[in-house]
């Protein structure tokens, strides 16, 4: 329910000033292929979220769904809104950084050595890290819709 209120398009359209009329966007292939990354891989946490809660012991489990909550929700905010070109991504792409650089640490910290370690070095090197670089350069390249706002 919390995304659909951040996703909400004010009654002024995203520049959110009255009077101004939203004019249509349009996306280059790249943003467009960044927004799909971003909703995706937000996505992809929804099912991940069910197995944290179902196979960790309940103290863990609250902490590691709380983070992957909190990631998925910005990962989607930013994602949707890039998809509909509107500035406002940025806010979500620079939250999501934080925590999925964050996550990694913490994986990285707390890894047994062994498969535990090799795992988390998977998913840091593999996912974690990438995305947050990839929401990095979005919360902090403007890009030609915000020139024009």
């Amino acid at each position: 329910m919390a995304l659909i209120a951040l996703n909400s398009v004010s009654p002024h359209g995203s520049c959110a000033r009255p009077g101004v009329a939203r004019r249509p966007v349009r996306l280059s292939a790249a943003r467009r292929r960044q927004g799909r990354i971003l909703t995706g891989a937000g996505l992809v946490l929804l099912p991940w979220l069910g197995y944290l809660a179902g196979t960790l012991p309940p103290a863990e489990a609250a902490a590691w769904v709380t983070l992957d909550t909190l990631e998925a929700a910005c990962l989607l905010t930013a994602g949707t809104r890039l998809l509909r070109g509107e500035p406002s991504h940025r806010a979500a792409a620079a939250a999501a950084a934080l925590l999925l650089t964050a996550d990694a640490c913490i994986d990285l910290a707390t890894a047994a050595p062994g498969a535990e370690l090799a795992t988390a070095i998977a998913m840091a090197v593999g996912a974690e890290l990438p995305l947050a670089g990839l929401c990095m350069v979005l919360a902090t390249r403007r890009g030609a819709t915000e020139r024009d706002h």
